[in-house]
C-alpha cells in the first residue's frame, strides 16, 4: 500500500519544518548565522546562496504547495520576478507579456529591457489568439498573470502553456492573486510560478518576500543569476514566512467565502457602478475561473457611481484600511492609479482599463456583516459631502 500524500493544510503546517532536536520545540528553530563551516561539510552554506537551513526548509514547503520540484525565495516579489526573467532572457531575445500586469512588472519591462537589448510585445487581449500573433522566432518567454491586478481578468493558463510548448517557449505566471490554495499553474502546464510572498503566503502585512517554483533544472538556472543579483532573504523573515504559511489554507478559504458574498452584495448596490470578481456569474471569465481555479480568491475591485469620489469614500472607512498592499488578515482598499499602477503613464493605465475611480479591495478575515456596515456608513457620508458641496 502506498503511503498517503499529505493534504494541503498538513503541508502548510508540517512539510519543510526544521525539527528542534535539542529542546523538542513545536516550531522550527531560527538559524541566524551568516557564517558557516566550509571544511568537512556536505553543503557550504552562505545566505546569498539561498541555502541556509531555514531557507532550504521553507523552499521545500513552497514547492510542495505549488506542486513543483523545487523553489527559491527572495527578498521581494520583484526580486523574484526580475531575477527569473533575466535568467531566461538575454540580448536579442523576445518576450510576450499580457497587457494587464502588476505595475511593477510592467515598469521593469518598459524601463529596463531595452537597455539590455531584450525585445518585448504586449498582448492586449487575454485570448490565446493574441498570444499566437505576438510570437516571433526569437521569442523565449511568455509571461502571464491571472487573475490580473487590479481588474481580475483571467487568462487561459492551459491554452497558453500548450501554445508555448509547441514553440519551445518557457512560460511564467504571477500566481500571487490566486495563491496556491486557489490555483496550481504547474498542473496546467506552466513552467515557472512566481509569487509576491509578501501577499497571501505571508498574509499578515509584516514581511517582504518573493518566491519562484519550477523544475530543479529551471531553479538551478535561476539560482545561477540569483547568487549574483543578491536578492536573498534574511533568515528571520524566512522563519516568519514559514510561520505564516501554516495558516495559508485556512485564511484564504475564509477570504474566498467572504469576497464572493461581498461581490454579490456590491453588485446589487445602487451606489456601485461596476464590480470585478471572477466568482460572479456576470464576470466575462467566470466559466474559465470555474475551470482552472479551485476558489475565486479574496481580491475584488469596484467603481462608485453617482459622482461619488473614491478618495473621499476611502477616508470615511473606519474598519477597512486604506493601505498600499493586499492579502493580509485585515481588509484593505486602495486606488490603483495612485499605488500599484502609479508608475505607468495615464495612457498605459487606460489601455488596461484602470480609471481613477477604480478601487481594489483586499478582503480580510473579518465578519462579512462588519465589512458591509463599514462600506454603507462610508457611502452615506460620501453622499452627504457631495450633497453639501452641491448646495
Amino acid at each position: 500500500m502506498n503511503s498517503k500524500k499529505p493534504g494541503f493544510n498538513t503541508i502548510c503546517t508540517h512539510l519543510g519544518e526544521i525539527k528542534d532536536e535539542q529542546f523538542k520545540g513545536a516550531v522550527s528553530p531560527i538559524y541566524l548565522s551568516t557564517s558557516y563551516a566550509f571544511e568537512d561539510v556536505d553543503v557550504k552554506r552562505y545566505p546569498r546562496y539561498f541555502n541556509t537551513p531555514n531557507q532550504e526548509a521553507l523552499c521545500k514547503k513552497i514547492a510542495a504547495l505549488e506542486k513543483g520540484e523545487s523553489s527559491l525565495i527572495f527578498g521581494s516579489g520583484m526580486a523574484a520576478i526580475s531575477t527569473t526573467l533575466f535568467a531566461f532572457l538575454q540580448k536579442g531575445d523576445h518576450i510576450v507579456l499580457q497587457r494587464t500586469l502588476y505595475g511593477g512588472t510592467a515598469n521593469l519591462v518598459n524601463e529596463e529591457f531595452e537597455k539590455y537589448g531584450i525585445e518585448f510585445s504586449y498582448v492586449d487581449s487575454q485570448g490565446i489568439e493574441g498570444f499566437k500573433e505576438k510570437i516571433k522566432p526569437n521569442t523565449k518567454v511568455i509571461y502571464i498573470e491571472t487573475p490580473s491586478n487590479p481588474l481580475l481578468t483571467l487568462t487561459d493558463i492551459k491554452a497558453v502553456a500548450d501554445i508555448a510548448k509547441q514553440n519551445d517557449i518557457v512560460t511564467m505566471i504571477d500566481n500571487t492573486f490566486a495563491s496556491p490554495v486557489n490555483q496550481n499553474p504547474i498542473t496546467l502546464g506552466i513552467d515557472i510560478v512566481l509569487h509576491s510572498a509578501t501577499k497571501y503566503l505571508g498574509g499578515h502585512s509584516d514581511i517582504l518576500a518573493g518566491a519562484v517554483v519550477a523544475t530543479e533544472a529551471h531553479i538551478d538556472k535561476i539560482f545561477q543569476v540569483a547568487k549574483n543579483f543578491g536578492g536573498s532573504l534574511s533568515d528571520f523573515t524566512v522563519w516568519m514566512l514559514e510561520r505564516s504559511i501554516k495558516t495559508l489554507g485556512i485564511r484564504v478559504k475564509r477570504q474566498n467565502k467572504t469576497a464572493l458574498k461581498l461581490a454579490k452584495w456590491l453588485k446589487k448596490h445602487d451606489d456601485i457602478a461596476a464590480v470585478y470578481y471572477p466568482g460572479l456569474s456576470s464576470h466575462p471569465d467566470h466559466e474559465l475561473a470555474k475551470k482552472q481555479m479551485k476558489g475565486f480568491g479574496g481580491m475584488l475591485s469596484f467603481e462608485l457611481k453617482n459622482g461619488l469620489d473614491a478618495s473621499t469614500f476611502q477616508k470615511e472607512l473606519k474598519l477597512i484600511k486604506s493601505s498600499m498592499s493586499l492579502a493580509g488578515v485585515e481588509s484593505t482598499i486602495l486606488s490603483p492609479h495612485l499605488t500599484s499602477h502609479a508608475l505607468l503613464s495615464e495612457d498605459e493605465r487606460q489601455l488596461q482599463g484602470i480609471n481613477d475611480g477604480l478601487l481594489r479591495f483586499s478582503v480580510g478575515i473579518e465578519e462579512k456583516e462588519d465589512l458591509v456596515y463599514d462600506i454603507l456608513q462610508a457611502l452615506e457620508k460620501t453622499k452627504k459631502l457631495v450633497l453639501e458641496h452641491n448646495i
